[in-house]
């Protein structure tokens, strides 16, 4: 239990807290759930400039690194469908993979097809049922996609002022701005308050906070003067209690409690937002495909790791389909900006490809 691991190792309970809010990210579970240890070390095993269990901010926003990449691609002589959806993937006699269809109506043929769709929407929209092992297909559609998280995208005319460390009177950004800020985890008796109203139904009503502020080292996103606030927030259920929807009233009203949390940190917060937007799990599923909202294409739990991602005897990338490939969160070894799904599915797809 991570609770277990922090108390042999830390004395301080808001250090215990905010080490586990990388425990329980992204995760329908709570310091005291059993495996929520494995989370925490699957977010510190990297580095970055050599710095151990470092993280970055990707200069001009996330999508900047999809960017990077697509760029990387095109070089090589690749040819990129952006804003394509995809129908199906499109299956020979044989039942081996020929290519993808687009809901166009353009068919686009290849030896290959790499997914990095989550393996629900890869083999259980994309493929014909039939084609696949029956208990292979039930594996997939039991795979936990619980999901605790609502980002809001917050725009700023001026830098939160925290009461723990006010604001220079130059309103330049201080050391604290540049990094991430956790908020509402002194003990993490509150994490575990916060998830045991979600598995009730209902958003936390002292919910988890990361706030970051990305403006700060990168200028460019945010008119001068203005800032970015990007808040992680947990925990919200993908279904509320009675089945009610997460309507407008529904996000405000959850919105509402986040920012009167911030407001008790660094008053002011409030006044300061010029606009907000609100992503809750089912947002997050249909504007991004993520099975039940949840960012890692799965729970990062014992049973959903390893030679066990995303089914036993599928964790090496190869699907049930000839020439299919999974190589997003859902594969191996998860979810996490760390691009180690992709380059390892296309070593094994490189592989097969010279006997092709």
């Amino acid at each position: 239990l991570l609770n277990q691991i922090l108390d042999q190792w830390f004395e301080s309970e808001p250090l215990k807290a905010t080490l586990a809010t990388d425990a329980v990210i992204g995760a329908m579970a709570s310091p005291h759930t059993p495996s929520s240890g494995y989370v925490l070390l699957h977010h510190v095993m990297g580095e970055l400039e050599g710095r151990q269990g470092a993280w970055g901010y990707v200069a001009g926003g996330m999508g900047a690194l999809s960017q990077a990449i697509a760029r990387a691609a095109a070089a090589q002589g690749a040819h990129i469908f952006a804003e394509k959806a995809v129908c199906h993937v499109l299956l020979g006699r044989d039942g081996q993979a020929q290519g993808v269809a687009l809901q166009d109506g353009t068919e686009v043929r290849s030896k290959l097809v790499l997914s990095n769709a989550s393996p629900q929407i890869t083999f259980l929209e994309l493929l014909p049922q039939e084609q696949l092992p029956k208990d292979f297909v039930q594996r997939i559609r039991q795979v936990d996609t619980r999901s605790p998280v609502t980002k809001i995208n917050v725009a700023v005319d001026r830098l939160p002022s925290f009461l723990a460390a006010p604001n220079a009177h130059d309103g330049r950004p201080l050391p604290h701005h540049q990094c991430s800020i956790h908020l509402n985890c002194e003990g993490t008796h509150l994490l575990h308050q916060a998830f045991t109203e979600a598995t009730h139904g209902h958003p936390s009503s002292r919910p988890m906070i990361e706030l970051c502020i990305p403006s700060v080292l990168d200028p460019g996103l945010a008119p001068p003067g203005c800032h970015v606030v990007s808040l992680f927030t947990q925990y919200t259920p993908s279904v509320l209690a009675g089945g009610r929807p997460w309507d407008e009233q529904a996000r405000n009203a959850y919105a509402d409690t986040v920012f009167d949390c911030i407001e008790a940190y660094a008053p002011g917060f409030k006044a300061s937002v010029i606009s907000r937007d609100i992503l809750t799990p089912p947002d997050l599923e249909r504007i991004f495909g993520l099975p039940g909202g949840n960012i890692f294409h799965g729970g990062m739990s014992l049973d959903q790791l390893y030679f066990a991602r995303p089914a036993p005897s599928y964790s090496g990338y190869r699907s049930p389909v000839r020439g299919l490939y999974l190589c997003g969160s859902g594969a191996h070894p998860g979810g996490g900006v760390m691009g180690a799904a992709g380059r390892n599915a296309a070593q094994v797809a490189l592989e097969d490809f010279k006997h092709l």
